[in-house]
């Protein structure tokens, strides 16, 4: 989508970037994705008021973190992309409570957390993206949730058109899904956590990557796990059971290494990654009588 020139005027006064053309595919962790404008938001006091002129010129958008786990159609996207640039640091600690924009990088917002002896995040030390990616999904990895760690947070509110500060108790984290409205956008995270050595903390931080590096893709381009775990079961397992590892659609391909990851070995466009996660749910439906649910967001025209 091409924001029109006015627009694009007014942004500048608001202290917003506009990149035009920008590829997704170059943007995301899955290589795919097609082209839009990009609106980089360097000053957040003025978001309420960019919202409002996106409102009121019919242009629609949506927000982009760390592009880690989100599935883009091709083409020329109907809608224009919000985007945070990172900061640095973008994070500080005091006393047991680590400030951090949601910007940031998750691993390396661990690591920072560690060498001030702070733990309690271990297991998302490989999980890629954003700070305020894994807010809105509540991401986790091998135990380690990011919710319950949550003391306060910063956002832009869609419901009320401004900036708000809300206590994690103000917030549901549940698996891999929050009470987030789609276009809130997280700009900073008050993180409470528990005081630890940093070589146990690193100690911990070893054991993950070793785990993640033995069972996951994690040179090629995936957007980590495709569907949710379903109560009780594993999605990886069952399609491990199927032996549709290695099954491809054009060179949208399951993973050897790990069955709910598909990997983009080539040039897979997003129909691609559609029909193999069509084609996936539907053998498990058959074979377990089981409803897979995406953990990838999918982005269509």
């Amino acid at each position: 989508m091409h924001v029109p020139e006015k627009v694009a005027a007014r942004l500048h006064e608001l202290g917003a970037e506009l990149r035009r053309d920008v590829s997704l595919a170059e943007h995301t962790s899955l290589g795919i994705g097609g082209t839009t404008d990009e609106i980089l938001l360097r000053r957040h006091e003025t978001i309420p008021q960019i919202m409002r002129l996106l409102a009121d010129e019919r242009i629609p958008h949506k927000f982009l973190g760390g592009g880690t786990n989100v599935l883009v159609d091709d083409g020329d996207l109907p809608f224009v992309v919000l985007h945070l640039p990172s900061s640095s640091p973008g994070m500080h600690v005091e006393g047991k409570a680590a400030y951090v924009d949601a910007a940031a990088d998750l691993g390396g917002t661990v690591t920072f957390c560690a060498k001030h002896d702070l733990g309690g995040m271990e297991g998302l030390i490989g999980v890629p993206g954003s700070v305020g990616g894994a807010l809105r999904m509540n991401a986790g990895a091998y135990g380690t949730q990011i919710g319950p760690h949550v003391s306060e947070i910063e956002l832009y509110r869609a419901t009320t058109g401004e900036i708000e500060t809300l206590r994690g108790s103000d917030i549901n984290f549940d698996y891999r899904h929050t009470s987030f409205a789609p276009d809130d956008v997280m700009l900073r995270v008050k993180l409470e956590l528990p005081s630890k050595p940093y070589k146990e903390i690193l100690a911990g931080i070893k054991v993950c990557n070793e785990k993640r590096r033995s069972s996951q893709p994690l040179n090629q381009k995936s957007a980590g796990c495709i569907f949710k775990n379903p109560p009780g079961g594993s999605a990886g397992r069952m399609i491990d059971e199927l032996g549709l590892k290695g099954h491809r659609v054009g060179d949208a391909t399951i993973s050897d290494r790990h069955a709910n990851f598909f990997v983009n070995v080539g040039h897979a466009r997003c129909a691609d990654m559609l029909k193999l996660i069509d084609d996936v749910r539907e053998r498990v439906r058959t074979a377990y009588g089981i409803e897979l649910e995406n953990e990838v967001i999918v982005w269509r025209n």
